[in-house]
């Protein structure tokens, strides 16, 4: 059937503006993939792009002054923690190699004698917290083996029995004296177990009771007299003997005191002999070995070597008989921090930062329903293990732990870490007690997060944030697509087909990875460095090749992995195109219509985003209220869309308002709009609406458009072009199939952003289906319309007859009617 003169002169305007069938995808040259499997290449030892971060975290972890910690942007799944994992070793390496390396030490808490609540905090060299801790353990067993020798052994006993003999003579002395002096008044003393009884004596033999009662007023006083004298007598010699008693203890005391010095001073020499150079560790055996001597007794009821009891509460201050349940407590070391298995540097990286797992906890214990605990019930947390070294932290994961992130600010500026009770974070009661020295702290912070973290921190915590992270490393999502990094990319497929355990690929189905690579992007000349996605691709492309049974992973399953992912994930895009073949959604893609055009839109779902063509219409009519947003009117649009729509009346107001003020009242919708417009990529398809509306002059309903403009008239570009091209390509597909006059227009910026599909490109190429591409509002307007757009004269005038002679024909009948309307009201009037 022969086409009308008025389409072929459509075709004619719109051919300049195709886009050939090459320039809608990455058209890949198999020459610069010199290999034809993967498994012939050498696995990925480095980072793809990234210069600029890789620099920036090398220099954070080189500058070693307060402050220069590391914040490290990028979106997920570009490599910044591997990144950082390398960089980190790399300079540990070089450090090591230079001598410049840090001394890291272990650190243990031990018990405090001034105050039993504040565990004391000692640092000792890498690797001596557990020697510490097993001659601290062996010390107390061989004191409690060797004690109870001692004080049994015939020396010690010799002079235990001397000193007896001696205060068993005084205070036979004294009881000696008090016998004479009763004696002498006639009286008996007589030893009983309730203590002295002293009685008169009748005849050589004790007066009876009866005697006593018989006997006369005068001499019943006299013995009574005598009686009291003696009494007093008797309680002298009591005290006496009471103070020669606790004389007797006492230089018992410190018999075996003297005795257990010299034992004391030989079970801690191998400890003392070990601490010369760390005073803290010397004071504390000074105390400990007082401990003992003080409280000797525990170690004399010991039959046998006792193990040492963990983690029992501690009792009274020293010098008292026991320390709580367990008064062997104080031979108990905590190795908080035990770095005998690092080599080098500590590198710590915590993926679960909540208040315990950063700055340690202090655990309890319920005894006789109380919570106890001690200073072996400390436990560390990441800045205890990563002191010295390097500490790695996600963003995100600190700021949702209550009080992580306030913690981590005060922890790096006052460089040492407690250990200590979240109680005022959590909101939660906790029974306080101990309150353990704090650890000073030396260590390099480096938080990873997105953009808009960062961005959140420096505007709403700038105070603290600049001054404790000073660099800033920031990963690209993408690199150049050039020979170099294809190779790279080939190698990094080689790499994670090992440590994965992969098949090999192909030389087409790498090509088909990289094409992924460069749509993840939309750009022909960039890679993604999203290498997560990447790793996500060859695991699928590989389950598809190994259930069809072949040896390596071909072109067609990369293809198909990618098919069936987006089949997974496009219920919603479905649905949307049945009820555009339904009549549900009101869309047409063949014929004209005034006032009426295909927008297209991008759907977002997450992890899924398709495009879809949405009919916009306008409405022009005489009046003043100018242009009027429906889904403004109706709080369905956001702010960027708002923009658009205000443009327009920039645009038309230069274009045909120069020399007359534009009267219009014009309304614009998105037909079947439920859900809310943003953006300002559909300003260029509203003025396309507004212009038909005004000019009177048709659209092709077979041409959807995408496209933001300024006030100029300039075409300007938008994101989300593959999806869009493919959106309108699948409806026109599904509704009433290819005519080969379908298309899109794109701004002409966004073709190097064309990836699209294999399909689409094909039908492109077959020429059943088109993409235009446009700089201004005019080129669009004639691919759209079939007529010129027409270019305005040096007095303002456009040529007759084209699409914006005829707009500025319809601005002066409406400006005509308006000033006649108000001349005919005003007449009235008068």
């Amino acid at each position: 059937m022969p086409r009308s003169r008025k389409s072929r002169t459509s075709d004619d305007l719109a051919a300049k503006y195709l886009v050939e069938w090459q320039k809608t995808t990455w058209i890949r040259d198999m020459n610069i993939l010199a290999f034809k499997c993967t498994d012939e290449l050498v696995p990925l030892d480095r980072f793809i792009g990234q210069d600029r971060a890789q620099e920036a975290i090398r220099f954070g972890l080189e500058i070693d002054k307060p402050g220069y910690n590391l914040f490290v942007t990028g979106l997920t799944g570009t490599g910044k923690t591997s990144a950082i994992k390398a960089h980190l070793q790399s300079v540990v390496d070089d450090l090591d190699s230079q001598e410049q390396r840090r001394p890291i030490s272990d650190w243990v808490y031990v018990h405090s004698f001034e105050d039993a609540d504040r565990p004391k905090a000692i640092s000792l060299p890498r690797g001596a917290g557990k020697v510490y801790r097993q001659q601290f353990s062996g010390a107390l067993r061989t004191l409690q083996e060797e004690i109870p020798k001692m004080l049994k052994s015939e020396s010690f006993a010799a002079q235990l029995r001397s000193q007896e003999e001696t205060d068993r003579k005084a205070t036979q002395e004294l009881m000696n004296g008090l016998e004479l002096a009763a004696k002498a008044a006639n009286f008996a003393v007589q030893l009983t177990p309730s203590g002295i009884t002293i009685f008169p004596m009748t005849e050589d033999r004790p007066m009876t009771p009866d005697e006593y009662q018989a006997l006369e007023a005068e001499p019943k006083k006299a013995i009574d007299e005598v009686r009291t004298q003696l009494m007093q007598h008797t309680q002298d010699t009591m005290t006496k003997i009471r103070e020669l008693e606790k004389a007797s203890a006492e230089r018992i005391q410190e018999l075996e005191r003297s005795a257990g010095h010299q034992l004391v001073d030989q079970v801690f020499f191998d400890l003392h002999a070990l601490s010369q150079e760390i005073p803290e560790m010397q004071k504390y055996l000074s105390d400990l070995s007082g401990y003992v001597l003080d409280n000797i007794n525990l170690f004399k009821e010991s039959e046998g070597p006792a193990p040492l009891v963990v983690g029992m509460p501690p009792g009274p201050a020293p010098g008292g008989a026991a320390l709580g349940i367990n008064p062997f407590l104080p031979f108990d070391i905590n190795v908080l921090v035990d770095n005998s298995a690092v080599e080098k540097l500590p590198i710590i990286i915590e993926p679960n930062p909540n208040w315990g797992n950063l700055f340690g906890r202090i655990e309890r214990r319920a005894i006789m329903g109380a919570y106890v605990s001690d200073h072996a019930m400390l436990k560390p947390g990441a800045a205890h293990l990563a002191n010295g070294g390097y500490l790695v932290l996600n963003a995100r994961d600190v700021l949702m732990a209550p009080g992580a992130w306030e913690g981590l600010k005060r922890t790096i500026r006052n460089r040492e870490v407690r250990l200590e009770d979240p109680a005022e974070q959590t909101g939660f009661f906790i029974p306080q007690g101990l309150r353990p020295e704090p650890v000073p702290l030396d260590l390099k912070v480096i938080v990873t997060g997105d953009e808009s973290i960062y961005r959140l921190l420096t505007s709403s915590d700038n105070e603290d944030f600049w001054d404790l992270f000073k660099v800033k490393a920031e990963f690209d999502y993408r690199v150049d697509l050039n020979e170099e990094n294809m190779m790279a990319y080939c190698s990094f497929i080689c790499r994670t087909c090992e440590d994965e355990g992969l098949l090999a690929f192909e030389a087409e189905g790498a090509a088909r990875v990289l094409e992924f690579g460069a749509r993840q992007v939309s750009d022909q000349n960039k890679l993604s460095t999203r290498f997560g996605q990447i790793k996500d691709l060859l695991i699928e492309a590989d389950y598809w090749a190994r259930k069809d049974d072949f040896k390596t992973v071909q072109e067609h399953h990369v293809r198909q992995a990618i098919n069936q992912k987006v089949y997974r994930l496009s219920l919603v895009e479905e649905r949307i195109r049945e009820m555009v073949s339904d009549g549900s959604l009101l869309l047409d893609v063949t014929g004209e219509a005034v006032g009426q055009i295909n927008g297209l839109a991008v759907y977002d779902l997450g992890d899924f985003s398709f495009g879809r063509p949405t009919r916009i219409t306008a409405q022009t009519f005489a009046g003043r209220e100018g242009l009027i947003n429906i889904e403004r009117e109706a709080l369905m649009s956001g702010r960027t869309h708002d923009k658009g729509v205000l443009i327009l009346s920039g645009y038309l107001g230069a274009k045909f308002g120069h020399d007359r003020p534009l009267t219009l009242s014009a309304s614009l919708c998105f037909e079947q709009s439920y859900d809310g417009v943003d953006g300002d990529s559909a300003s260029s398809t509203e003025i396309y609406a507004l212009s038909s509306s005004l000019s009177g002059l048709p659209l092709r309903q077979d041409i959807a458009v995408t496209g933001s403009v300024n006030q100029m008239g300039e075409i300007q570009p938008i994101g989300g072009v593959n999806q869009k091209v493919e959106g309108m390509f699948d409806v026109c597909r599904a509704v009433s199939g290819l005519t080969g006059t379908q298309g899109v227009i794109i701004p002409h910026q966004n073709v190097k952003n064309l990836m699209l599909r294999d399909d689409v490109v094909e039908a492109i190429k077959e020429g059943k289906f088109h993409v235009y591409a446009v700089k201004t509002i005019d080129e669009g307007l004639e691919i759209l319309t079939g007529k010129t757009a027409g270019e305005a004269d040096a007095s303002g005038a456009f040529p007759k007859d084209s699409v914006n002679y005829l707009i500025a024909k319809r601005f002066g009948e409406l400006n005509d009617s308006m000033r006649g309307y108000f001349q005919g009201v005003f007449a009235n009037g008068s």
